[in-house]
């Protein structure tokens, strides 16, 4: 194996005294007033962010003194290089081709857990750094962890392995890697400062960077269920994240895609494992595999392994048909700690005898004639996490074998009696009220509605 070096910089080129440092009162006064910090100035504030020098309510100030007032370009592209350089940066082998994605979040978004081999099987390396859920359901890293033994947290060096004998890994942050962020992003919620562009931004592009990737494509989710409800508001916020990480060495580009009624047909940790693998057999639901394609395409040809994405998506679609894509799943399961016994079962045998099953289940019925003509998938993902599905405090402990599956999709014709959803859950009776938002969930239409493609636009 090819060594691993690992660099930590520190802000403010690690040697400046704090004498010559600027005062955290000054630089959270000049941003209060609205003007242009300099490089030096936040360096100096991410540098008592990660020392611990700046008090809470001080980092609390700063944050909403950004909220309000925004930051330049400049200021943003400074700010987003200061969390990068606050910890270490993880440095692979120059000759090794290295992409990663990230997406802001959706009901069923399940797209990593197949993207991440089948982009492996088409010769990429894929250092994967991914999050916990905090709302709906779990985010990537709580779904792999339904498969039993599965590891998240992994040494540099295991993370080194996992690239070169798997081609790919998704595992969680480091200590060391980015802390200012880590810092600033559980005070974010607390404060109501979440959707600041410039805050956004640096969280995202710099694990992204610090993780060592070399290109980056943003799924970046629009509508009812996403961050952002309308395209112009996710191509705007897009825009930032590619041009930051441009300016910082990472390659980006961004798809808009619609999310609106969920991805696939789950919602739920271990519900989505069990899809992902389907999607990783050449199988699934058309949506969660168009996703996969699309995004891989524009990596694909994004470093030139393609002339179009178009090429870049027949190329993974052979990599899911052909099996190779679900034989590299199986290296990353065992190089994160899955037995090769429980690795071989879940991906070739029946993986419902590895994974978490609910105790029950409740199918609910269609009340009427006509076709699936809407599902409220932020609705569906809320009863999720009433069931266990998902969190609402960083330390709760999720039930990973809860949540929904769709029996008929967006667009299908159903009869009055037919089941359209299965709901899986712990206890023995569902409640009347959980019962009552998920009917409350579905629209039946009296003609079959126009299905459009979940990918809107490509931007970058």
């Amino acid at each position: 194996m090819q060594k691993l070096e690992i660099r930590s910089e520190q802000s403010g080129g690690g040697c400046q005294l704090d004498e010559m440092r600027p005062s955290v009162l000054d630089v959270i006064a000049k941003k209060r007033d609205g003007h242009e910090l300099s490089r030096e100035e936040i360096e100096a504030f991410v540098t008592m962010v990660t020392d611990g020098t700046a008090q809470d309510c001080q980092i609390g100030a700063m944050l909403m003194a950004i909220y309000l007032n925004d930051m330049t370009e400049d200021e943003t592209t400074n700010f987003t290089r200061a969390c990068v350089n606050s910890g270490e940066r993880l440095e692979w082998p120059k000759e090794w081709p290295l992409v990663d994605k990230h997406s802001t979040g959706g009901v069923g978004d399940k797209v990593s857990i197949p993207m991440a081999p089948a982009l492996a099987a088409c010769g990429l390396k894929v250092p994967m750094v991914s999050g916990r859920g905090l709302d709906f359901t779990g985010g990537t890293l709580d779904k792999l962890e339904s498969v039993p033994g599965f590891r998240v947290q992994l040494s540099k060096e295991e993370m080194g392995a996992a690239l070169e004998n798997a081609g790919c890994f998704i595992a969680g942050q480091t200590d060391k890697l980015v802390p200012a962020d880590r810092e600033l992003y559980k005070r974010r919620d607390v404060t109501a400062t979440v959707g600041s562009d410039p805050l956004v931004v640096g969280s995202i592009v710099s694990k992204k960077v610090a993780a060592g990737a070399s290109a980056l494509v943003m799924d970046v989710k629009v509508g009812r269920a996403a961050v952002f409800k309308s395209q112009q508001r996710a191509e705007q916020v897009a825009s930032k994240l590619i041009g930051t990480a441009n300016k910082l060495g990472l390659k980006t580009k961004a798809v808009l895609t619609a999310m609106d009624v969920p991805i696939g047909r789950t919602v739920g940790n271990a519900l989505e494992i069990a899809e992902s693998l389907e999607c990783l057999r050449g199988r699934g639901p058309h949506d969660l595999r168009q996703l996969v394609l699309t995004l891989s395409g524009v990596l694909l040809e994004m470093h030139g392994v393609v002339e179009t994405v178009e090429l870049g998506e027949a190329k993974v679609a052979a990599a899911l048909d052909d099996g190779s894509a679900l034989q590299f799943f199986q290296k990353m399961l065992e190089c994160q700690g899955v037995s090769a016994e429980v690795a071989e079962k879940l991906c070739f045998g029946d993986e419902w005898t590895i994974l978490p099953r609910a105790k029950f289940t409740t199918d609910l019925i269609v009340s009427e004639n006509g076709f699936v003509g809407d599902l409220d998938a932020l609705e569906i993902a809320r009863v999720c996490r009433e069931l266990g599905a998902g969190r609402s405090r960083a330390d709760q402990e999720l039930d990973l074998s809860v949540g929904v599956s769709l029996l008929k999709e967006h667009g299908e014709p159903v009869g009055k009696g037919d089941p359209w959803l299965r709901v899986h859950h712990s206890s023995s009776e569902l409640s009347p009220g959980l019962k009552e938002r998920l009917q409350g969930s579905l629209r039946i239409a009296t003609q079959k509605p126009e299905l459009s493609s979940r990918i809107l636009k490509i931007v970058g």
